[in-house]
This record gives structure tokens, C-alpha cells and sequence, in this order.
């Protein structure tokens, strides 16, 4: 089990995903970029998804060319797809291709979500737009539709990871309601993905990141003041600490222990021997901030 297992021993297992093939959704910055960018540093083919293909298209800088681009100078390959995930047609149309061109799918990380410019403002859920409600669509329902896509690659030949992005929002209250149910959301279908997915040898998590200094975050930091003083700078992480823990997790022989469960990728990093970009590894504020619920089935 993996519990018993010696960090020297989890460390031989990290750091080659040469032949593998993954998919990053939300990739053209934030958190998505950085997890594709880690995923190819290990030698990954990576399948960029996301809406921006033109620079200055969008508030915050990144294509989804740009990180397919990055990812193949760190040394894996970087293949860009524009994709509106509110879209089944271009997601369908996205795993087609992969199939088509890999005939096989390693990894699945479920990142995209729509985030309302005016997400940090006060107010009860009665006083922001209905239209919040989009953190739902493009942030789980999205989830859900790529990973049934992608398990019809993955079951055929007993092997596959897939991760959804969350938090500890999960269980604490973060930004209001609508972002918490989107994140319990997560967790809870990661699980049961699990559950369905355990006899065909295909695993299926939920990771906990924590703050990260993304490009919004970098400027949301500025904008509302008052959220710098609840972000203490041991607990905070850059975009592509996520994917090294994910990198850890997909070449762990013991992978299937874990599938079920709801993890905080500072803790995982601490098993795995894993560091941040910085050369440390980000503290777990579960103490603060709450325990995941649900562990591996």
C-alpha cells in the first residue's frame, strides 16, 4: 500500500511520462497552463484546450497555442485545440482527435471553469447575476462530459488517470454559493467516478490546490486589497506545482489505492518528495481550512 511505501521508492516512480498522452482543459493560462507545462517537463504529449487562440483576445495574457508551444520546448509535445467547453460538439470533436491521432488517452485533467469578473464582490446570492450559475456548466457539467469521453479510451485498455481540479472550497465557504456547490460538486463525482471506473483499472481523484498565483489571482490580489492578508505566502503556490503532484500520481505503481479520494495536492507533494517551482512545498492549511471528505473506495 501506498502508505508503507518509502519516499525513495515514490521518488524512482516520478518524472517519466515519455509515450504518455494527456489532456488539459482551461490550459491557455492559470492553473491549466502550468499543469500542462509540469506534465510535458516529464515528457508528456499534451492536448491544450481552451477559448483563447488570438493574443490580446482576452483581459489576461495566454493562448492555447502559447502553452502548446511552451510545453513542447520543456520537452514534451504541445498540441493546441480551441474549445469551448460549454460545447459538446468541440469537446466530442476534441477526443475524436486524440483518438485519432494517439489511439490512446493517459490522463485526464478537468480544469476549465467560468470565473464571473465580479466574483470577489460582497453580496448574497439573491444580489449577483443568475448567470453565476455558468461556474456550473463550465466548471462541473464540463467535467462530467469530458470525462465520459474520455473513459472510452481509457476503460478499452485498463489504464487512465483522471483529476478534478478543486479545493478546499469543497467543504469551506469561498466566494459564495455557487462556487461552493460547483467544487463539492467535484469531489463528489470524482468519487463515484471511482466507484464505476475501480474495475476497469482506471483512476479517478479530486485535488485540492490552494491558493495560486495565477494571472487573475495576481490581479485580483491587487483590486480587492484585503485578500493579500488572507494569503500567507507558505501556502501559496505557482501554476505548475499542481501538475508536478499530478505527474507523481500518474506514475505511481499504487495509483489505484488512491482513486476515489479527494486529496490536497501539499500533502501529496509531501509524500511524493515533490517541490514547487521556488524549490519548497507549499503548506496544507486543512487545520484552517478544512479536511477533504471523501478517501479512496
Amino acid at each position: 500500500m501506498i502508505g508503507n511505501t518509502s519516499r525513495q521508492e515514490k521518488q524512482k516512480h516520478v518524472g517519466n511520462l515519455s509515450g504518455q498522452v494527456a489532456v488539459v482543459t482551461g490550459a491557455s493560462r492559470g492553473i491549466g497552463r502550468g499543469i500542462a507545462l509540469a506534465l510535458a517537463e516529464e515528457g508528456a504529449t499534451v492536448y491544450v484546450t481552451g477559448r483563447t487562440v488570438e493574443s490580446g483576445s482576452s483581459r489576461l495574457p495566454g493562448t492555447v497555442g502559447d502553452t502548446a508551444a511552451e510545453a513542447t520546448r520543456r520537452g514534451g509535445k504541445g498540441i493546441a485545440v480551441a474549445v469551448d467547453h460549454g460545447n459538446d460538439a468541440q469537446v466530442a470533436a476534441l477526443f475524436a482527435q486524440v483518438s485519432d491521432e494517439q489511439g490512446r488517452l493517459d490522463i485526464l485533467v478537468n480544469n476549465a471553469i467560468h470565473l464571473p469578473e465580479d466574483i470577489n464582490e460582497p453580496g448574497g446570492f439573491w444580489q449577483k447575476p443568475i448567470s453565476h450559475w455558468k461556474m456550473i456548466d463550465i466548471g462541473l457539467r464540463s467535467y462530467f462530459v469530458a470525462a465520459w469521453h474520455a473513459a472510452q479510451l481509457m476503460v478499452p485498455r485498463r489504464s487512465g488517470l483522471i483529476v478534478g481540479i478543486s479545493g478546499y472550497v469543497g467543504v469551506t465557504y469561498t466566494l459564495g454559493v455557487v462556487f461552493g456547490t460547483c467544487k463539492s460538486g467535484v469531489d463528489r463525482m470524482a468519487r463515484d467516478m471511482a466507484i464505476e471506473l475501480k474495475p476497469h483499472e482506471v483512476a479517478s481523484v479530486s485535488l485540492w490546490q490552494g491558493f495560486t498565483f495565477t494571472e487573475g489571482n495576481e490581479l485580483r490580489l491587487k483590486q480587492y486589497p484585503e485578500l493579500a492578508a488572507m494569503v500567507a505566502s507558505d501556502a501559496g503556490s505557482s501554476v505548475e506545482f499542481p501538475g508536478r503532484v499530478i505527474a507523481a500520481l500518474a506514475e505511481d505503481p499504487h495509483l489505484m489505492a488512491r482513486s476515489g479520494g479527494t486529496y490536497i495536492a501539499a500533502e501529496l507533494a509531501h509524500e511524493y518528495g515533490v517541490v514547487d517551482v521556488p524549490g519548497r512545498t507549499p503548506r496544507s492549511v486543512r487545520a484552517q481550512r478544512g479536511s477533504p471528505i471523501w478517501g479512496p473506495v
